[in-house]
């Protein structure tokens, strides 16, 4: 008789059965103690390797811990690991490999076990989840109204000064959720070196990592692959310190509005980060800025750049977690304070520009100005009244109307402003000024160029694909229209819209 027969024989006899009841005494022993040693266990009793691996988390358990490529892999592609047991287990799929001398049966009888008590652990955790969601929402709304210390004593210590948030919006917002919950398993265990809080608020999933200083981008790469997985868009801000969390969070809900299916997950520091401003020449720059913005307060500069980030008001509301009407009454009375009109196109640009501008440099041998610095505000002096080399500031604010000569109007600013937007036909440049002075709006910028909206749009289309850019992005397209009026030779007027009889063109 065969080894393999013999084996086979024992399986189905009196020995084989015990040996299967020990083996299911072994693994609910070891699902009372926790999944990974759930995992651990079932690697012993088949002599080799087990692997629960979920589609979003990667590798959940492993043993050992090498083994985590393998299983992985082998969850993607069954087909190509004929080798391997495997069984759908609570939304992930474990992996086993036996070892040459273990029985197909026995692998078998033992993958189903674990897989049938990783449901039952799932679904324990299924019925607590609804709870602990409720809790971590809460104290995401506690760190936003800064609560900062309960939240910090709640998790158990001073190890977490620092918040990397994310903003994520989508159709199937409620299952990514749930997914990324599996795949974060957080814990609000006292003494973490890092916690994970995540929770739906407004119709979008915030996810605030609270860790010490800086996060090991584990996070970041499970919130990417959820948001290709399930369509969505997010922003990232952080880490910042947790009494900023509120800054984070609608810093991530502006990056948020500069996303796209090509780009899904956008940091808030790539939000307005400008091929433009590098150009520029600094001392000119830094002084005008922090002229512009010297009547303003960090708080009136961090509600202006969400807005001009975002695009809209509204946008800009839920962002901040205001009402749009106290945007909008907000927003006016900054722009009496700056004593311009805010509604102009240009003078947006030349306000985002000026949010955009580095901090001046300190004065030699003057300590005081790193001292009274902060980073929202861009035109702060040492206590001491110093300042940086150049051309003094001259008195009052400056005008956001037009910007100081020497800024915009140098060689190297024309050659970007050409390469940017050279080569659009006459029509597509006029139209596309007309839209972005319509602040993005089609149907007022169709009405003026009396043309039908359907057209505009295709022209639009055209323009994106010229310019390789992504219109939608309101940053974008402050930085395209400063380069249309660097480069215009004419007031590019609708009434120039080059026409063939009606209200079609003609190419020229």
């Amino acid at each position: 008789m065969s080894s393999t027969g013999t084996t086979d024989h024992e399986a189905t006899g009196p020995r084989g059965a015990r040996h299967e009841r020990d083996a299911a005494d072994r693994l609910l022993r070891a699902a009372t103690r926790s999944g990974a040693h759930l995992i651990a266990e079932a690697a012993s009793l088949v002599q080799g390797w087990a692997v629960l691996a979920d589609p979003i988390a990667g590798a959940v358990y492993s043993t050992p811990a090498a083994a985590a490529a393998d299983g992985v892999h082998a969850a993607a592609a069954p087909r190509e690991h004929p080798h391997c047991t495997q069984r759908p287990a609570a939304g992930a799929v474990l992996v086993l490999a036996a070892a040459p001398t273990v029985p197909p049966g026995h692998a078998c009888h033992v993958a189903t076990t674990t897989a049938a008590l990783l449901e039952v652990r799932g679904q324990r955790a299924a019925e607590l989840r609804g709870e602990q969601m409720r809790l971590h929402t809460t104290l995401i709304r506690l760190l936003l109204a800064g609560h900062t210390a309960a939240v910090t004593e709640t998790l158990g210590g001073n190890r977490l000064t620092h918040a990397t948030v994310y903003r994520l919006s989508g159709v199937d917002l409620p299952t990514a959720h749930e997914v990324l919950w599996r795949a974060v398993r957080p814990s609000l265990a006292p003494y973490a070196d890092a916690v994970t809080l995540m929770g739906r608020r407004d119709g979008e999933l915030v996810v605030a990592e609270l860790h010490h200083g800086g996060d090991d981008g584990r996070i970041l790469r499970l919130v990417s692959r959820l948001s290709e997985r399930h369509h969505l868009l997010a922003g990232m801000a952080g880490p910042l310190p947790l009494a900023e969390m509120p800054t984070a969070h609608s810093d991530a809900a502006a990056a948020r509005h500069s996303a796209t299916p090509d780009r899904r997950v956008v940091p808030a520091d790539a939000v307005g980060a400008s091929r433009l401003t590098p150009l520029l020449p600094t001392a000119p720059y830094t002084r005008w800025a922090g002229s512009v913005l010297r009547p303003l307060s960090p708080g009136h500069q961090h509600l202006l750049l969400v807005w001009l980030r975002t695009g809209s008001k509204p946008r800009a509301a839920a962002a901040l977690g205001l009402s749009a009407g106290t945007v909008r009454a907000r927003i006016r009375d900054l722009s009496r304070l700056l004593g311009a009109d805010l509604e102009d196109a240009t003078v947006r640009a030349h306000l985002l520009l000026a949010l955009r501008a580095p901090a001046p440099a300190p004065a030699p041998g003057d300590d005081s100005d790193s001292d009274s610095s902060s980073s929202s505000s861009k035109d702060n002096r040492s206590r001491s009244g110093s300042s940086p080399p150049g051309p003094p500031v001259p008195p009052g604010p400056a005008r956001l109307e037009s910007l100081p000569d020497g800024l915009l109007d140098t060689e190297t600013v024309r050659a970007w402003a050409v390469g940017l937007v050279g080569g659009l036909e006459p029509h597509l440049r006029i139209a596309l000024a007309c839209w972005l002075r319509h602040h993005a709006r089609t149907a007022p910028a169709a009405a003026e160029l009396h043309v039908h909206r359907t057209t505009l749009a295709g022209w639009l289309t055209q323009c994106a694909e010229h310019l390789a850019r992504n219109l939608a992005d309101a940053t974008v397209r402050a930085e395209i229209h400063l380069a249309l009026k660097a480069t215009r030779n004419g007031p590019d007027d609708p009434a120039a819209l080059p026409r063939r009889g009606g209200r079609t063109y003609r190419r020229l």
